[in-house]
C-alpha cells in the first residue's frame, strides 16, 4: 500500500473516532500516524514476523483526561469495531516495570484493515514520551508552583501524592540494585533484561498484583514482596496446588510462599539456575557474599590468634588494644573485620600481620612484657640483665626495684619518661609520648614517676633510620661507620623499592647517649645516604 493511501485510510480512521468520542461526551485529543517502512522491515526481519502479523501499519493515539475516560474511550471504539482476540492489554491497571502505563487495543477497522489504538492520560503520554524523572519533576514544579495548568484543557489523573511517591518506586529499586551489584557491568546488563523484557502478572493472597519477568518461578514472587520473604522461603502453592520451587508462573495466577521460622533460614545456591528477575538474583548473591564475609572475618581472627600462640603473645591485649585498629587503617582498611576477611580470604598472611604488630609494640620482648602473671619471667634471668648493665633510672620514693627500658621506644637519658609496674617484671620505663602509653594509662594505679639517673655501666638501646640511594656494599659501609664510632649493632634490616631508595634500620648500645650526635653525622657522611634518624615509637602530633 502506497503512502498517500495510507494516508487518506488514517485520516478517516481519525474523524470517524473523533466523532464517537464526541458523541460520547469525552473530551479526548485524537492523532494518528502510519508505521515507518524500516519499522515494518524491522519486525519482518528482525523478529521474524510475517507481514499478515504486523497490526500496526496504521496506529491512532487517543488521550484524555482521567483514567475513567480512558476505559470509557476504549468502549465506545469496540462499540464501532469489532477487537481482534489477544490483542488487547490493560497497562493501565497493571503497567510496565518502567511505569508505562496505556490501554492497548487493535481493531478490524474500514474495510477490514487492523487499526491499533493507545488510549491513555495526560500524565501518562508525559511520562511515556519524557520518562519516569521528567514526569515526577513537572509534578514536582507543579506542586510548587512553578508550572500552571491550563484551564481549557485539565489535565490531571486524579493521583494523590502517595500515589506518585508510589511511581517513584522503579527509581528506588534501581538505586538497590546499583548498591548491591558491585559489577557496573553485571548492573547494566540486569538493567538491559528489565527493561526490555515481557512480563507476567500474578496475585498476592490479598489481591496485590506482582508484575514479574515470563518465566518468573516462586522464588522470584517471594523476592518482588520482601528480601526476607524470599531468603526463607521453602514452598510455595500456586491456584491452590503446591507446586516445586522452580515452577512457572502464569498471567493471573495466585501465589502463596511458605516460610521458615529457622534462625539460620536462607536461600539455595541452586536458585540461582533457575530465577528471572534481576531483583531475586541480586539478592541471593548479596546473601552468599555476605555469608562468606562473615566466615572469612572468622577465620581471619582464628589465624591471628594461632600465630599468636605460636609466639607466646598475650591475646587479649593485642586485639582489645588500639595497636590492631592502627594497623588496619594503616594497611587501607576500613576497619578491624575488614582486615580479618583480607586474612581469611587469603589476601593477606596472619603472621605478617602479626610480625607489624610486634614491631609496633617494640619488638617480642615489649609485646610479652604486660602478659599475664601465671607466667612469671625467670628471676635468674632478671638478675642476669640487671647485673650486665645499669638502666640508668630510679623510681623516686623506692630503692632496690628492679627496673627496665622499654624496648617499645627505647627511652635515652634526656627524653620524658614514666614508670609502669608490670605483672612479675619489675617496672618498666617509656617515653612519655610512647604509643602504649594511652593503654597502660587505663590502669593509673601501676603508674610511677620515675627519673633518669645515669651511671658508667648503664648502656641504652637505640634505633636509627638510614635512607640512601641504593648501590653495591652500600650496608657494609654504614655497618663500618656504626663500628667505628664503637656501638654495638644488635640487629639491622634493610629494605630496598622500586625505586632503588634503601631503607635500613639499625639497633645498637651505647654508654654516651649525647655520642648519638657524632654517630649520625657520621652516617650521613656515607656515600649515597641523604637522610639518617633516630626512631622511636613515639605517638604522631594530633
Amino acid at each position: 500500500e502506497r503512502a498517500p493511501k495510507r494516508d487518506e485510510y488514517l485520516a478517516v480512521v481519525t474523524d470517524e473516532v473523533q466523532q464517537d468520542l464526541r458523541s460520547a461526551r469525552i473530551k479526548a485529543t485524537v492523532t494518528g500516524r502510519p508505521k515507518h517502512y524500516y519499522s515494518v522491515y524491522q519486525k519482518m526481519i528482525v523478529r521474524g514476523r510475517d507481514f499478515a502479523e504486523i497490526y500496526d501499519l496504521v496506529g491512532i493515539r487517543v488521550l484524555v483526561d482521567t483514567v475513567r475516560d480512558c476505559y470509557a474511550a476504549l468502549g465506545t471504539v469496540h462499540a464501532r469495531w469489532n477487537p481482534v482476540p489477544g490483542r488487547f492489554k490493560d497497562y493501565i491497571a497493571m503497567p510496565k516495570f518502567n511505569m508505562y502505563q496505556s490501554l492497548h487495543t487493535t481493531v478490524i477497522g474500514p474495510g477490514g484493515k487492523p487499526v491499533e489504538l493507545q488510549i491513555r492520560t495526560f500524565d501518562m503520554h508525559r511520562r511515556a514520551e519524557y520518562g519516569i524523572a521528567a514526569h515526577w519533576k513537572y509534578k514536582q514544579e507543579a506542586v510548587a508552583g512553578a508550572s500552571k495548568v491550563r484551564t481549557d484543557a485539565p489535565r490531571s489523573s486524579g493521583k494523590t501524592k502517595d500515589d506518585h511517591l508510589n511511581d517513584m518506586a522503579w527509581l528506588r529499586q534501581l538505586l538497590d540494585w546499583q548498591k548491591e551489584t558491585e559489577d557496573p557491568g553485571e548492573f547494566l546488563e540486569s538493567l538491559r533484561f528489565d527493561l526490555s523484557r515481557n512480563e507476567v502478572f500474578v496475585f498476592t493472597p490479598k489481591g496485590d498484583v506482582i508484575a514479574l519477568p515470563a518465566g518468573a518461578t516462586p522464588v522470584d514472587f517471594a523476592y518482588a514482596v520482601h528480601t526476607e520473604v524470599g531468603h526463607r522461603t521453602i514452598g510455595a502453592r500456586v491456584n491452590g496446588r503446591l507446586v516445586p520451587l522452580e515452577s512457572t508462573l502464569d498471567n493471573g495466577d495466585l501465589v502463596e510462599v511458605f516460610t521458615s521460622k529457622a534462625a539460620g533460614a536462607g536461600p539455595s545456591r541452586d536458585w540461582l539456575g533457575f530465577v528471572k528477575s534481576p531483583r531475586a538474583r541480586n539478592k541471593i548473591r548479596a546473601w552468599f557474599s555476605k555469608e562468606r564475609r562473615d566466615e572469612a572475618i572468622e577465620q581471619g581472627k582464628d589465624a591471628i590468634v594461632r600465630a599468636m600462640r605460636k609466639q607466646n603473645l598475650p591475646i587479649q591485649r593485642i586485639l582489645t588494644g588500639d595497636s590492631l585498629v592502627t594497623l588496619a587503617h594503616e594497611m587501607r582498611y576500613s576497619d578491624i573485620s575488614a582486615l580479618y576477611a583480607a586474612i581469611g580470604e587469603g589476601h593477606v598472611s596472619a603472621p605478617n600481620i602479626v610480625q607489624k604488630l610486634v614491631q609496633a609494640l617494640g619488638g617480642e620482648e615489649a609485646a610479652t612484657e604486660e602478659i599475664d602473671e601465671s607466667v612469671p619471667p625467670s628471676r635468674g634471668r632478671g638478675r642476669k640483665r640487671r647485673a650486665n648493665a645499669d638502666p640508668g633510672v630510679v623510681v623516686k620514693g623506692v630503692e632496690d626495684v628492679w627496673v627496665k627500658l622499654a624496648r617499645c621506644c627505647t627511652p635515652v637519658p634526656g627524653d620524658p619518661i614514666i614508670g609502669f609496674v608490670t605483672r612479675g617484671s619489675g617496672v618498666s620505663v617509656h617515653r612519655s609520648d610512647c604509643v602504649n602509653v594511652d593503654s597502660l594509662s587505663r590502669e593509673p594505679e601501676r603508674i610511677l614517676e620515675v627519673e633518669w639517673a645515669p651511671t658508667q655501666s648503664s648502656v641504652f638501646l637505640v634505633a636509627i633510620q638510614v635512607e640512601a640511594l641504593d648501590r653495591s656494599r652500600l650496608l657494609s659501609d654504614v655497618t663500618r661507620v656504626l663500628s667505628d664510632q664503637h656501638v654495638n649493632i644488635l640487629s639491622a634490616a634493610v629494605q630496598t623499592s622500586r625505586d632503588r631508595v634503601a631503607t635500613s634500620r639499625f639497633t645498637f648500645e651505647m654508654g654516651d647517649p649525647k655520642h648519638l650526635g657524632h654517630v649520625l653525622k657520621a652516617v650521613r657522611g656515607v656515600e649515597g645516604v641523604y637522610d639518617v634518624y633516630r626512631v622511636t615509637s613515639a605517638r604522631r602530633p594530633s
